[in-house]
């Protein structure tokens, strides 16, 4: 596994460690993203477009 998956995986367990303490939960979108942002599927940028884009149509 490459170092910056291995960061990238790090950041999504702290981030999911945070929203769990905060009562959020999170989507299965938003974790199959993570998931695809952490493979270099997708960037970042991507991936928050997506995130956005989403929660508009369901708002």
């Amino acid at each position: 596994m490459s170092p910056n998956r291995i960061k990238r995986n790090t950041a999504i367990r702290v981030a999911d460690m945070l929203n769990s303490i905060e009562g959020v939960p999170v989507s299965d979108y938003a974790k199959e993203l993570s998931l695809e942002w952490a493979n270099g599927e997708i960037t970042a940028l991507q991936m928050k477009q997506a995130l956005l884009a989403k929660h508009k149509n369901t708002i």
